[in-house]
């Protein structure tokens, strides 16, 4: 794949979405807009699969409405909300953190730029650009496992971990594309381009990763 197939492989990676209610895409109606929920979501999310951080979210959102709800809660009270999830104890510090974090720093509310998200107890990169994207509608490029390997695998970059990939492709990938470019990747990955015996006989891009000679099947 080349930076001028973007736009084609877009368009397909688009009608795959529509058409595959994959985990990701009850994840994002959970949290909708609402910027403390993409931030707690996406905080709940790292090294964990969505179908796990839906059941879990859904759980702690029936107890948890706001920050102020983490500040009355013991951090074993917050464990329990959130277990069996990937680290819960440590995501459970972060969250107990978060609060104080928000009032010192930001005076209560959620940051809206990627630099200022990372200030915040457990958000990285990944975490503070779909946030600035799903809560506020600004531009970011949010880059997990299934975006950093889909598109090294699809030959549209060659990097070694995320970072390096949000980089990349913030220099080829136009800025019309940034905000959806995570929820189609990451949709894509979990129902068709799989980290793992990928389905590449039903594969719609097939023809822009294999035409440069990118093996897709492992």
């Amino acid at each position: 794949m080349k930076p001028g197939d973007i736009p084609a492989v877009c368009r397909l990676l688009r009608r795959e979405y529509a058409k595959r209610y994959a985990p990701v895409v009850k994840l994002a109606e959970l949290r909708a807009d609402d910027p403390f929920k993409v931030l707690v979501t996406t905080i709940l999310s790292a090294r964990t699969k969505d179908e796990m951080t839906i059941q879990v979210a859904e759980r702690l959102f029936s107890r948890v409405k706001g920050p102020g709800d983490f500040r009355r809660m013991s951090q074993d009270d917050i464990e329990k909300l959130i277990f069996p999830i990937g680290f819960y104890r440590t995501k459970a510090r972060h969250l107990k953190l978060l609060p104080e974090a928000l009032d010192s720093r930001f005076g209560g509310r959620i940051p809206q730029s990627v630099e200022e998200l990372c200030e915040l107890p457990g958000v990285g990169r990944k975490t503070a650009n779909l946030v600035v994207v799903d809560a506020f509608d600004k531009y970011g490029i949010c880059v997990d496992v299934h975006v950093h390997r889909i598109t090294n695998r699809l030959g549209l970059v060659r990097t070694r971990n995320p970072l390096e990939t949000e980089m990349a492709l913030r220099k080829i990938l136009p800025r019309r594309y940034w905000k959806r470019w995570n929820s189609f990747l990451v949709s894509f990955g979990q129902t068709v381009c799989k980290p793992v015996r990928p389905l590449c006989g039903l594969c719609p891009i097939y023809r822009h990763c294999a035409r440069i000679g990118v093996r897709v099947s492992g």
